[in-house]
């Protein structure tokens, strides 16, 4: 009798220091968006699982924070989120930017590599920004900071990802079918509609709110024909209050009308969006608005 093929799984963590495109990686080997991407650091602030099924196995990725020098609570938290990703999965991508030679986040990340036995990928991103004849060097220099299991270059945003799924595949245990296969995320609507709200905020305020946004939905009703939903951004102080609004509240309006288009393409429906800015002084210490965000764990 003939063999008859056997299905993987598993979970594959993305991780680097912030802004080197793990985000833009996930989106490319879902071949949709579930995680928002800007060109801010730290815009990734959960963990977020996206789900590759095809016949011969189901892969799960995981989006972390960036990995970097904590300042707030809230920082902290992330950085603990990604680490602890380490131990609970079947490979790790350590993503880091063609443009750049190894510096001291990715050593402070290569050293916390060094304690797991999961094999570890070096995925070399945006290669295509970069000439060829540079390429070997920067390999030979991560190569002597770790044993990788496999280095890859890669153009996330390109989709050009030199054969990663099936290197992934050949790490990975027969397993199960943890996921249906039409699911794309774990994450609930709820979330991701924060989240594009809140890749709205960090892309019409530019550089004038740097970090200090959240968003939280306060509630999310489906209808027959319509799903409604309300939700506030805080910041954290007065001043940026009146940026998030803008002139006659047309920046927060725009804000709205951006989101709402990207809801409606994610949820497959008509959507009422309601905006509210309010300023909580001081929330990236507050661990009951962590945990409105997901950064807490409820008890």
């Amino acid at each position: 009798m003939p063999d008859i093929p056997s299905f993987r799984s598993g979970f594959i963590a993305i991780v680097g220091r912030p802004n080197v495109g793990k985000s833009t990686l996930m989106n490319s080997l879902l071949g949709e968006k579930i995680s928002i991407t800007s060109n801010k650091p730290q815009t990734t602030r959960n963990r977020i699982r996206g789900i590759v099924s095809r016949p011969d196995c189901q892969l799960v990725f995981i989006d972390t924070p960036g990995i970097h020098k904590p300042v707030h609570r809230m920082n902290e938290l992330m950085v603990e989120t990604a680490l602890k990703t380490y131990s609970e999965v079947d490979v790790i991508l350590f993503l880091v930017e063609a443009t750049e030679r190894p510096g001291g986040g990715d050593r402070f990340i290569i050293e916390s590599l060094s304690k797991v036995r999961t094999p570890v990928f070096l995925l070399i991103n945006k290669v295509d920004l970069i000439e060829k004849e540079r390429l070997l060097p920067l390999i030979q220099e991560f190569s002597g900071l770790h044993s990788f299991a496999e280095i890859i270059p890669v153009s996330a945003l390109k989709k050009d990802l030199g054969g990663l799924v099936e290197a992934i595949l050949k790490r990975l245990p027969e397993g199960p079918r943890y996921f249906p296969d039409d699911q794309l995320t774990d994450q609930p609507e709820r979330f991701i509609a924060a989240e594009i709200v809140r890749e709205k905020v960090f892309e019409l305020t530019k550089d004038e709110l740097p970090y200090s946004s959240a968003v939280v939905i306060e509630s999310m009703k489906e209808e027959p024909e319509i799903t409604r939903i309300h939700a506030t951004i805080y910041v954290d102080r007065d001043s940026q209050k009146g940026i998030v609004i803008g002139k006659n509240g047309a920046l927060l309006k725009e804000i709205g009308t951006r989101a709402r288009l990207d809801i409606e393409k994610l949820l497959g429906v008509k959507v009422f969006l309601q905006l509210w800015v309010k300023v909580k002084k001081g929330w990236r210490e507050d661990d009951r608005m962590l945990k409105n965000i997901g950064l807490i764990e409820e008890d």
